[in-house]
């Protein structure tokens, strides 16, 4: 691809509400044989503007999925033992088949003894270090909802995986680290990258399919980008913008998600598709 060429963009909301269409129908199905609709319950600590958005946004998507949604709002001073025994409550409850567990939840909060307290075949968010271990050994469970769609889109547009570079600019728990081990149990070549990688710019330049998950607007550069590479932007920062400059990259890429509307409709899909399937094995129908 030469430089005045532009990208084909990956446009996450056709795939998207196919999943969510097909998650509709098996959550009707669910509905007919047992009379128990699948419900996700979503836990907010606070009231973050953003984190409020976000959350009446998955309500309103369950609700057109045919998923009941429990609300679950929690005092910004809740305490972490509190919050774990919110959430621990949720996991004993048979009436609730997925838990969502909204972040941030606050920097007195000790998240991770929060995330830990979902049940394993409740956390439909993929956030426990369980569904981590299954996720990287390819076991059954729940993959990290970004991930997860990431997948799904690059298998939507065709993108052959195995024997490529990709990289994967960011580290956490809950995007970058599953991403990669996503990546690598289909065969790709994956290397890490975060704020303390050594010439950033040239590991960026190798990589035939480039994830960037670092939270900091336009960070990757048009530049930097491999002609013909195909470009996943998993960040969303103030102003709709992604983590990398599209307009630059997309004069590189043969692929780029664009942001808003690219990887962000994908993550809601797969929270419901997999709240779905915890829903069916845990009333045994699967």
């Amino acid at each position: 691809m030469t430089q005045t060429q532009s990208a084909r963009p990956m446009d996450g909301t056709g795939p998207a509400r196919r999943l969510v269409e097909a998650s509709a129908a098996d959550a009707a199905e669910v509905l007919r044989r047992t009379g128990t609709a699948p419900c996700l319950a979503t836990v907010l600590v606070g009231e973050d503007p953003a984190s409020v958005a976000y959350v009446r946004m998955k309500r309103r998507q369950c609700e057109r999925a045919g998923i009941a949604s429990r609300r679950v709002a929690l005092p910004a001073s809740i305490s972490t033992e509190g919050l774990v025994a919110e959430v621990t409550a949720l996991s004993r409850d048979a009436g609730v088949h997925g838990i969502l567990l909204q972040h941030p939840v606050g920097p007195h909060i000790d998240e991770r003894a929060a995330f830990e307290a979902i049940a394993p075949e409740k956390d439909v968010d993929g956030v426990t270090t369980h569904s981590f271990a299954a996720m990287a050994f390819g076991l059954p469970g729940f993959v990290s909802c970004t991930p997860g769609g990431i997948m799904r889109l690059l298998d939507a547009y065709d993108v052959d995986l195995a024997g490529k570079h990709a990289v994967v600019v960011g580290r956490s728990a809950i995007l970058g680290k599953p991403a990669g081990l996503l990546l690598l149990g289909r065969d790709a070549t994956v290397t890490y990258c975060h704020s303390r990688t050594v010439e950033l710019s040239a590991r960026v330049r190798e990589a035939d399919v480039l994830l960037a998950a670092v939270g900091r607007p336009r960070f990757i550069r048009g530049a930097d980008i491999k002609p013909g590479a195909v470009v996943i932007d998993a960040g969303y920062n103030e102003g709709n913008v992604g983590d990398v400059d599209f307009e630059s990259a997309r004069e590189r890429a043969s692929l780029i998600t664009p942001v808003p509307g690219g990887v962000g409709p994908m993550t809601i899909a797969v929270l419901l598709a997999q709240t779905v399937v915890a829903a069916k094995r845990q009333l045994g129908l699967a």
